[in-house]
């Protein structure tokens, strides 16, 4: 559903462009003027007037930005962040490889790569494509502050991810976003500087008909109200499916270590660390175990939360857990 969205984004960033830049009109009768002859012709239509160039571009932009992020998307994840792999000099690093090997047993899955992102702040995530190709990727500041249960509970929410494709999912929704962002910027900029193809689509237009003029001063309306807000409802969208899919990461991460207070100690340190993660931009903050801005909207609730917030409040996921811990403790008493 999510795939269908981002599609539909860009059918109608690319649709609009047709119709407003290029004239893209193919029910539109030939229009006639006199040659030097003084015979009437068919005049040159402009370029678009049958085809919908824009429509077809946007859409082999989409295409082909979701398969170099199926292929090219975990390496990118990864040289954005300037993650290198986890080495067995270092003793931290050491007890990071053990664990990740130790919840890939678990689970049942190939062991992913394990990576340190060069920051102090306390934060994780997961990419891949699929469980053979995935990688877990944690920063400094987690490793030299977490105890080896916390850690394990921390891995254990990323092999999560990975377990239930939520990786391929944020790694190819993070693709999609930027394809979007740069979409809409083109026909913003197309728009700003080629103003008079669209002023002229739209004038002559709704001089044929009123009703159709009428509509199509609506949807030119609406074109570029989306063209405006695309970058941040396709945003919206990735931090919506993150919120859900992190109680999921929680509850089956705990099943993994059968140890829910491990990440509830692990969460209620990360909750407390609220500088930002430097190394991670926003267009990955989706995939992280803990939103890298270090904003605290996250602690909020709400509709301006819901839609702002990339995780749902740390509260809540902590009291989540704590339900289940309580309920492990009487099942075991």
């Amino acid at each position: 559903m999510i795939m269908a969205v981002f599609v539909a984004f860009f059918l109608f960033i690319g649709l609009g462009f047709d119709y407003f830049y290029l004239n893209f009109n193919p029910s539109a009768p030939p229009q006639y003027e006199m040659n030097s002859d003084g015979y009437y012709e068919a005049r040159s239509r402009h370029i678009g007037g049958k085809i919908p160039f824009g429509t077809i571009i946007a859409l082999l932009v989409g295409l082909g930005m979701s398969a170099n992020s199926m292929v090219n998307g975990p390496r990118m994840v990864l040289r954005s962040t300037m993650a290198r792999r986890a080495v067995s000099s270092s003793d931290k690093e050491l007890q990071f490889l053990h664990v990740v090997a130790e919840m890939s047993t678990a689970s049942g899955l190939p062991a992913p790569a394990a990576y340190v992102v060069p920051d102090p702040d306390l934060n994780a995530f997961a990419t891949g494509t699929n469980p053979s190709n995935s990688v877990i990727a944690v920063t400094e500041g987690l490793l030299a502050t977490l105890n080896r249960e916390e850690l394990q509970g921390v891995v254990a929410h990323e092999m999560s991810h990975i377990r239930n494709y939520d990786m391929r999912l944020m790694t190819v929704t993070a693709a999609l976003m930027g394809a979007i962002a740069l979409l809409s910027d083109f026909a913003g900029r197309s728009t700003r500087y080629g103003g008079r193809g669209s002023s002229s689509a739209l004038s002559s237009r709704g001089s044929s008909r009123k009703g159709g003029g009428l509509g199509m001063i609506i949807f030119f309306v609406v074109w570029i109200v989306l063209v405006i807000l695309a970058p941040l409802i396709s945003r919206m969208l990735a931090m919506a499916v993150s919120r859900q899919r992190e109680f999921l990461a929680d509850a089956s991460a705990a099943e993994l270590t059968r140890n829910p207070l491990s990440l509830i100690s692990a969460l209620e340190k990360i909750r407390r660390a609220v500088m930002p993660t430097s190394a991670i931009n926003n267009g990955i903050a989706h995939m992280c175990i803990a939103d890298p801005r270090g904003s605290l909207i996250e602690e909020k609730l709400g509709f301006t939360a819901d839609l702002l917030a990339t995780h749902p409040p740390m509260e809540k996921r902590i009291l989540a857990l704590k339900v289940m811990a309580y309920q492990a403790a009487r099942a075991r008493g």
